[in-house]
């Protein structure tokens, strides 16, 4: 379990977007709203707002052991549903720290940003 529990709180958009380049096993969660994630989103990216996550959590069940990766806008919300995540017994939960407007910057220039 130690293993499991060891990945920092955080990651970078640099290595989320080499998690996907490689194909890795994880999921890329938005809980941003669906307005927002209407207006840009990451490629592979599943919505689950932040709004409704403590009635949806239900739905992330069979991810329960898999690597996921929250993002929002800038990093805010996603740490406290990371956090939130992770008292609930979600074990390889990080945030992608800067949210979308950080992957914006540092992965995909041409994405707009609001």
């Amino acid at each position: 379990m130690s293993e499991e529990t060891s990945l920092p709180i955080e990651t970078t958009c640099i290595d989320v977007q080499n998690l996907k380049d490689s194909n890795a096993d994880f999921l890329l969660l938005d809980c941003r709203e669906q307005n927002e994630f209407d207006l840009v989103k990451i490629d592979g990216a599943t919505l689950l707002p932040m709004s409704e996550i403590r009635e949806r959590v239900g739905e992330l069940e069979p991810q329960r052991q898999t690597h996921i990766v929250v993002y929002c806008h800038h990093g805010g919300r996603s740490m406290r549903v990371t956090q939130w995540l992770r008292e609930q017994g979600f074990p390889k939960v990080q945030n992608m720290a800067g949210g979308i407007h950080a992957w914006a910057q540092d992965v995909d220039p041409s994405m707009p940003t609001y």
